[in-house]
C-alpha cells in the first residue's frame, strides 16, 4: 500500500550533519514522509546562488529511520532544484522547510541567507515553505525550545497553506534568553551591516581580507522582526521573491521617456 502522506522537503545551508537540520528533520517525521537534501559542506551566506561552471554530485547518506536523506555538493537552492527535478522527477514536495539555521536571519539577512532562499526557491516552485532559524550561531545550541514553534508553524501552514508567491521567514530567540513569550507576524526591520574588512598575513608574507562587521538597525518599530526577537518573541516574516518596488512606478512614469 503506497504512503499518501504529505511528502516533506528538508534542506538548510548548515550541512547535512549540522544539529539544527537534525532536529528539524525530527520534527518533520510526524506530519509525512520526508526527503533530507542538504548541502554537504557548510554554505552559510550563500544567498540565491546556484552552480552553473562546475558539476553537481548527490549521495545518498545514512542519516535516520525513516528518512531519505542525500548530501549535495552545491548550494542550498541547487538542493531545493535537484531535489524536484533529479530525485523527485519533477513532482513538488507538499511542504518544504528549510533550516534550522545556526544564527539569525532577521532584517536585511534573509537577502543573504542560504536558509532562506531555499525556502524562496521553494515558494518559486509553488511549494508551501518555511525557513527557520535560531539566534544562536553556536553548534552545541540548545534547539529544543524550538521544537514546539516549529510543530506550530508548520501544522498552519498544512492546514492553511501560504499565499502563491511567498514563504515564511521565522525566528527565534536564544534559549538562554528565557522562555518565549510567543510569536508575532512582523514586517522585515530596515538594517544594514556595516562592513568593515580586516587586512592580514598569509604565510608567504601576501596581504588577504577578512570580512567582519556590525549588525545595526535604526528601525526603532515595534512590528519589526529586530523588534519582536530582541523582545522574547519568535517572528514571523512572511517573504515574497517579487522584489519590485511597487510603489516607485507611478513616479517614474513621470519621467520623460523619450529616446531622442
Amino acid at each position: 500500500m503506497s504512503d499518501t502522506r504529505p511528502l516533506i522537503l528538508v534542506t538548510n545551508d548548515d550541512g547535512i550533519f549540522a544539529p539544527g537540520i537534525r532536529t528539524l528533520a525530527e520534527e518533520m517525521k510526524a506530519y509525512g514522509r520526508v526527503m533530507v537534501v542538504a548541502p554537504d559542506k557548510p554554505q552559510s551566506a550563500m544567498g540565491h546562488a546556484i552552480t552553473i561552471h562546475s558539476f553537481l554530485r548527490l549521495n545518498k547518506v545514512a542519516y535516520m529511520d525513516g528518512v531519505e536523506a542525500w548530501s549535495c555538493s552545491g548550494t542550498p537552492v541547487d538542493c531545493v532544484k535537484l531535489a524536484i527535478y533529479k530525485l523527485l522527477g519533477g513532482a513538488k514536495p507538499d511542504l518544504l522547510v528549510s533550516g534550522i539555521n545556526h544564527g539569525a536571519n532577521i532584517s536585511i539577512n534573509v537577502l543573504y541567507s542560504g536558509t532562506m532562499s531555499a525556502a524562496v526557491e521553494g515558494a518559486m516552485e509553488g511549494i508551501p515553505s518555511v525557513g527557520f532559524s535560531l539566534m544562536d550561531h553556536s553548534l552545541e545550541a540548545d534547539f529544543e525550545h524550538v521544537r514546539p514553534v516549529v510543530r506550530s508553524v508548520v501544522a498552519n501552514v498544512l492546514k492553511n497553506g501560504i499565499s502563491n508567491g511567498s514563504c515564511l521567514n521565522v525566528n527565534v530567540p536564544k534559549a538562554s534568553h528565557g522562555p518565549l513569550k510567543g510569536m508575532r507576524v512582523c514586517r522585515q526591520a530596515r538594517a544594514n551591516w556595516e562592513d568593515e574588512f580586516e587586512t592580514r598575513l598569509d604565510p608567504g608574507g601576501r596581504e588577504y581580507y577578512w570580512l567582519k562587521g556590525e549588525f545595526k538597525s535604526g528601525d526603532h518599530g515595534e512590528d519589526t522582526d529586530v523588534w519582536a526577537v530582541t523582545n522574547g518573541y519568535v517572528s514571523i516574516v512572511p517573504t515574497q521573491f517579487d522584489m519590485t518596488a511597487h510603489h516607485d512606478i507611478a513616479a517614474l512614469n513621470t519621467w520623460d521617456h523619450g529616446l531622442g
